[in-house]
């Protein structure tokens, strides 16, 4: 899995992917320290365990480096950023139901505004699945030789 960059300073305009989303009810927002808990459980039961300890670590942040997409106070999406290593974004995901919806492009820009905004020129986004996603929406490219990177000699889940 690959590794892309995204040019911080470069990034689209974001009001229209916001407001597409809120116009459907959605709020997007950094949870709160007393929703750790909730949020880590929900990436357990949604995603993949390895994130939950990158969602903890978000939350050891202030700010906390995460936003969370919600809907009548039901948890929609999430993602994070600065878990892994200095200056990268992720993990993110976005419940199956609500996938296609603009809400992933959403929460990304979160993200990578906040980096641009804590003083980030450029982030990486970590082990990538949908490269194509992320080109089209931020204008990620690949940096060649970054497969696996910071992720070469995983521990194995025990399950």
């Amino acid at each position: 899995m690959i590794d892309m960059l995204v040019r911080l300073y470069d990034l689209p305009e974001s009001l229209e992917i916001y407001g597409a989303v809120e116009s459907k009810g959605i709020t997007l927002r950094r949870p709160m320290a007393y929703e750790r808990h909730i949020v880590a459980d929900w990436v357990g039961a949604h995603f993949s365990p390895k994130w939950v300890s990158e969602v903890k670590v978000a939350f050891g942040r202030q700010p906390v480096s995460s936003f969370v997409a919600t809907r009548n106070s039901e948890l929609l999406g999430f993602s994070c950023y600065e878990t892994t290593s200095k200056g990268y974004f992720g993990p993110t995901g976005v419940k199956e139901s609500e996938r296609g919806s603009g809400l992933g492009k959403a929460l990304l820009f979160k993200a990578l505004e906040a980096m641009r905004n804590e003083g980030y020129a450029y982030a990486v986004i970590g082990g990538v699945g949908p490269k194509e996603f992320y080109e089209r929406a931020c204008g990620a490219f690949e940096i060649p030789g970054s497969d696996p990177g910071v992720y070469a000699d995983l521990l194995p889940d025990p399950s």
